[in-house]
């Protein structure tokens, strides 16, 4: 189970914040209007991290399948919501070994068009710019996988084979996605890339 990088209370994401840490850190914020319990009809603390971590996951994805297909790549979406449309919703809570399964299918599979390679890609969102073995799900099954992090800041990218190495992406770390010979990526279009991601994430 996930748990809250301060308190470590319950949260649907490794490396992410309670709702309750969120908003003490977010407290000049208006987002969120503080009202008593009783008269709230907003969604619970666990929903509202939930769904807060949906959206950043889903910026960072739309970045990702945009800056590849702006390469001339073939991008094709992957994961378990696009593969079975709805399932995300049923598997709320859900423990069993097939749920598990479905939950770490990649997001994304693409194909450089000049070589016909293929490559399964993993797109995570993580503020700290941080991406350990520890952050993959358990028993991760795409050994061949590639998971790229989206930061405040930067693109990085790391194999699945790596981290398993015991390698890690960190604030420091120059595993920048441009320096991944296997895709051959044009710097400036990720640089640009990043621009964008600094505009969509400085405030998270």
């Amino acid at each position: 189970m996930a748990e809250c990088i301060e308190c470590g209370s319950y949260t649907k994401f490794n490396g992410g914040l309670c709702y309750k840490c969120y908003k003490d850190q977010n407290s000049n914020e208006t987002i969120v209007e503080e009202i008593d319990e009783d008269e709230s009809k907003g969604l619970s603390d666990r929903d509202f991290n939930y769904r807060y971590g949906m959206i950043k996951g889903r910026i960072a994805e739309t970045l990702i399948q945009e800056l590849f297909l702006s390469l001339g790549y073939n991008v094709f979406r992957y994961g378990m919501e696009n593969t079975i449309p709805g399932i995300m919703e049923l598997l709320k809570g859900v423990r069993s070994d097939v749920a598990q399964e479905i939950r770490r299918m990649p997001d994304f599979v693409i194909q450089d068009p000049r070589t016909k390679s293929v490559y399964f890609l993993e797109v995570k969102f993580r503020a700290s710019g941080e991406f350990k073995v520890k952050d993959l799900p358990k028993n991760y099954p795409y050994e061949n996988a590639y998971i790229i992090l989206v930061s405040k800041k930067h693109i990085k990218c790391i194999t699945v084979t790596e981290l398993n190495e015991g390698k890690e992406i960190t604030p420091t770390s120059k595993n920048y996605l441009g320096n991944r010979k296997e895709f051959d990526l044009d710097k400036d279009v990720i640089i640009d890339f990043c621009s964008f991601a600094v505009q969509f994430f400085e405030n998270v």
